[in-house]
């Protein structure tokens, strides 16, 4: 059968050591294990090493709440995130229990023994089969060994080279070259005012612009709470303060985006001065938070473009040539080093494959039960994070509410849990996000209803009253396999 655990963890970032510390808070007489297919643990925050990659949320949300950031700077750069989550996973003996260098590859369900057999493939070429009686998947939502790239015409004709940021390399050198950083999301806002400390000029080079806002690194508040007041209870009140703040910006977009809009891009101008050309490069296409806004750490990217290290140019590429890029415009754009920061490529589930009895299960055909789970999938739930706000966020309650599920079980005396649709829902996209990469690799996840317990609240609060505090039984069935007539019902 393999090695047994009552619950499987797959994935090591900020979700799977969340779900580590949950797992031992509240279900201490459970077994677990951590299957991380890296050599290393801290997911994103392990994988991403381009310049200036940072988080874009702040770090009072983005930390645990069972162990809230100490540092300085509440926009915090991904060196110090990773040693975070590394210092918590050894503060709490999660890291005890992880396994690295394990891919789960595919993933069957008993029905008669009520288990998931679960097969790895090892970084050294060799398999290994686990069992569990529940399978939690941490693994986020993109892949790691592939990212987003756009087909570009002539890219064979550039004479110099072309990176991918999720692929960054410490041989990769932009002193005093001329840099285009293709895209204008959260990646290109991070690497532009980076790449410029060294290089001879940055161009970020957009099809259309996104929505962008200026934000100190340091929180004052809390710094200012944290002299005044014990830890513990400065970290709850500035994560509120945090939590409130966000959702009531957001609330405020969704109800009025066109002042929103506005006063986002008076912003910008303000920083940039009244004859930039705003309209052309800082006013998006769409509504705030159709997208997700990207956050300007210390204003440095505005301050590389008032200062001539960087510029924007927006427009659609033609092709590549030998010194750079054309535009479709006959604009020619010249590069000696050219970061396509074009985005994620969407997966699900790590792109394993999922089985019941050997029949294969299509998560893109089911109903997302509360966010984390899937109709008519037993004993299965993943930790999916916010897009409007912090991911750390939901990934909090998620494990907490999977504990509170696992507790239920044992409570009845009952092996399995299934998500059961039991009237009618109408079915819309698990996320109403307009993003490029969210509507390339939309269709492989699961859909959601228009009513709870079916619909997705991008709500912290909403969710905190339902995950926390609300029927754990609700469209939810507890059951034990049990022989009819020779067969497993």
């Amino acid at each position: 059968m393999g090695e047994f655990f009552d619950v499987l963890v797959v994935g090591a970032g900020i979700s799977g050591i969340g779900a580590g510390y949950h797992l031992q808070d509240k279900c201490p007489d459970r077994s677990y294990a951590i299957l991380e297919a890296r050599d290393s643990p801290g997911g994103t925050w392990d994988l991403f090493r381009y310049p200036g990659v940072r988080s874009d949320s702040d770090m009072h949300t983005l930390g645990y709440a069972f162990h809230p950031w100490r540092g300085e700077k509440a926009i915090a750069d991904g060196e110090s995130i990773l040693q975070y989550l590394n210092d918590t996973a050894r503060k709490f003996g999660i890291d005890k229990h992880i396994r690295t260098g394990e891919r789960v590859t595919r993933a069957d369900w008993s029905t008669q023994e009520a288990v998931w057999r679960v097969t790895v493939t090892r970084s050294d070429g060799g398999e290994r089969q686990y069992c569990c009686r529940f399978l939690f998947l941490c693994t986020g939502y993109y892949r790691y060994d592939r990212g987003y790239m756009p087909d570009f015409a002539g890219r064979e004709d550039f004479a110099g080279r072309i990176v991918h940021p999720q692929f960054w390399t410490e041989d990769i050198d932009w002193t005093g070259k001329r840099v285009i950083v293709i895209g204008s999301g959260a990646t290109a806002v991070t690497l532009v005012p980076a790449l410029a400390e060294k290089a001879a000029h940055v161009t970020m080079l957009q099809r259309s612009p996104s929505y962008m806002v200026a934000r100190p690194s340091r929180d004052a508040v809390s710094n200012r709470l944290h002299r005044l007041l014990p830890a513990s209870a400065a970290s709850g009140l500035v994560r509120w303060k945090n939590v409130l703040l966000q959702q009531f910006f957001f609330n405020l977009a969704r109800r009025r985006p066109e002042k929103v809009k506005q006063r986002l891009i008076a912003m910008v101008q303000d920083e940039l001065g009244p004859e930039y050309d705003t309209a052309t490069h800082f006013t998006p296409r769409y509504n705030p938070w159709d997208e997700r806004l990207c956050l300007v750490s210390d204003a440095d990217l505005f301050t590389a473009i008032r200062q001539g290290r960087a510029s924007v140019a927006t427009g659609t590429i033609d092709c590549f040539t030998r010194e750079g890029i054309r535009l479709t415009s006959g604009e020619e754009l010249p590069a000696d080093l050219v970061v396509t920061a074009t985005g994620l490529e969407m997966q699900l589930a790590s792109g394993m494959a999922l089985s019941r009895d050997g029949e294969p299960i299509d998560l893109s055909q089911s109903v997302a039960y509360k966010g984390l789970m899937y109709s008519d999938v037993p004993n299965l739930a993943s930790s999916f994070g916010y897009t409007n706000a912090s991911w750390t966020l939901k990934v909090d309650l998620s494990c907490a509410y999977v504990c509170r599920l696992l507790n239920a079980m044992k409570a009845r005396g009952m092996r399995q849990v299934t998500p059961r649709v039991d009237a009618p829902v109408e079915e819309t996209p698990l996320l109403d996000f307009s993003s490029g990469y969210i509507k390339r690799g939309l269709g492989q996840f699961p859909r959601q209803g228009h009513r709870d317990p079916w619909r997705v609240n991008q709500n912290y609060v909403r969710d905190l009253l339902t995950l926390r505090y609300g029927r754990i039984d609700r469209e939810m069935v507890f059951s034990n396999p049990v022989e009819k007539r020779g067969k497993v019902a």
